[in-house]
C-alpha cells in the first residue's frame, strides 16, 4: 500500500511538474519571440542608420572633389591629349574610394558580428535567466505544495457556502413570492366573495320589500274581499227581509196593505 500511494504521488507531481513546465516552454518560446522581434527591429534601425552615414560620406566626398576639381589650374597633357594631374587625381580618388569601402565593409562585418554576438550572449543569459526562475518556481511551488492544496480546498469551500447561501436566499425569494401571490389570490376571492354577499343582501332585501308589498296587497284584497261579502250579507238580509214582509202583505197578515216600494242600493 505505501509503495502505491509513493507511486501514485510521484505520478501526480510528475503530471504537475510537466504541466508546469509545458506552461514555462510556452512563455519561454514567446518571450524568446519577442526578444528577437525587438532585437531584429534594432539591427535594421542600425543597418538603416549605417546606410545613411556611409551615403552622407560618399555624398560629401564626391562634392569635396568636385570643389577641389573647380579649384585646380590646368595641367599638362600627354601624347593622347590626357591631362596627367587629373588622371593621378581620378585614380587616386578611386584607391581611396577603394580604401573607404573596404574599411567601410570590416567595419559592417565587425558590426554584424558584434551584434551576432551580442544576440547570442541575450539569449544564452535569457536562457539560464529563464531556467533559474524555473527552477526557483517549482522548489518554491513543492515548499508551498501543502500550503496551496489547503488554499485550494479553503477556495472551494467557500465557494461552496457561497452557492449554499445563494441557493438558500433564491429558495426564499420564490417562497415570498408564492406567499404573495397567495395573499393575492386570498385578497381577491375575499373580494368576490364579499362582493357576492352584497349582491345576495340587495336581492333579499328587494325580495324582502317585494314580499312585503305583496303581503299587503293581500291584505288589502282581503279586506276589499271581507267588505263585498259583508255587503252581499246585508244586501242578502235586507232581501229576505223585504221578502218577508212582502209575504205577510200576501198573506194579509196584517191591517193595511202597505205601499209597495221598490228601490235599489248602490253597492260600493
Amino acid at each position: 500500500m505505501g509503495r502505491s500511494r509513493s507511486r501514485s504521488s510521484s505520478r501526480s507531481k510528475h503530471s504537475k511538474s510537466s504541466k508546469h513546465s509545458k506552461k514555462r516552454s510556452r512563455s519561454r518560446s514567446r518571450s524568446r519571440d519577442r526578444e528577437r522581434s525587438k532585437k531584429r527591429s534594432k539591427s535594421r534601425e542600425a543597418k538603416r542608420s549605417r546606410r545613411r552615414e556611409s551615403r552622407s560620406r560618399s555624398r560629401s566626398t564626391t562634392a569635396s572633389s568636385r570643389r577641389e576639381r573647380a579649384a585646380s589650374p590646368p595641367e599638362r597633357i600627354d601624347i593622347f591629349g590626357r591631362t596627367l594631374s587629373k588622371r593621378n587625381a581620378l585614380d587616386e580618388k578611386q584607391r581611396k574610394e577603394e580604401e573607404e569601402r573596404r574599411v567601410e565593409m570590416e567595419r559592417q562585418r565587425k558590426i554584424r558580428q558584434q551584434e551576432i554576438e551580442e544576440k547570442l550572449i541575450e539569449e544564452e543569459t535569457a536562457r539560464r535567466v529563464e531556467e533559474l526562475v524555473a527552477k526557483r518556481v517549482e522548489e518554491e511551488l513543492e515548499k508551498r505544495k501543502d500550503e496551496i492544496e489547503r488554499e485550494v480546498l479553503r477556495r472551494v469551500e467557500e465557494a461552496k457556502r457561497i452557492m449554499e447561501r445563494q441557493l438558500l436566499e433564491e429558495l426564499e425569494r420564490q417562497r415570498q413570492a408564492e406567499l404573495a401571490a397567495q395573499k393575492a389570490r386570498e385578497e381577491e376571492e375575499k373580494s368576490k366573495r364579499e362582493e357576492l354577499e352584497k349582491i345576495l343582501e340587495e336581492n333579499n332585501r328587494k325580495i324582502a320589500e317585494a314580499q312585503a308589498k305583496l303581503a299587503e296587497e293581500q291584505l288589502r284584497i282581503v279586506e276589499e274581499q271581507r267588505k263585498i261579502h259583508e255587503e252581499r250579507m246585508k244586501l242578502e238580509q235586507d232581501r229576505q227581509k223585504q221578502q218577508k214582509e212582502e209575504q205577510k202583505i200576501i198573506l194579509g197578515k196584517g191591517k193595511s196593505r202597505p205601499k209597495l216600494s221598490f228601490t235599489l242600493k248602490a253597492t260600493e
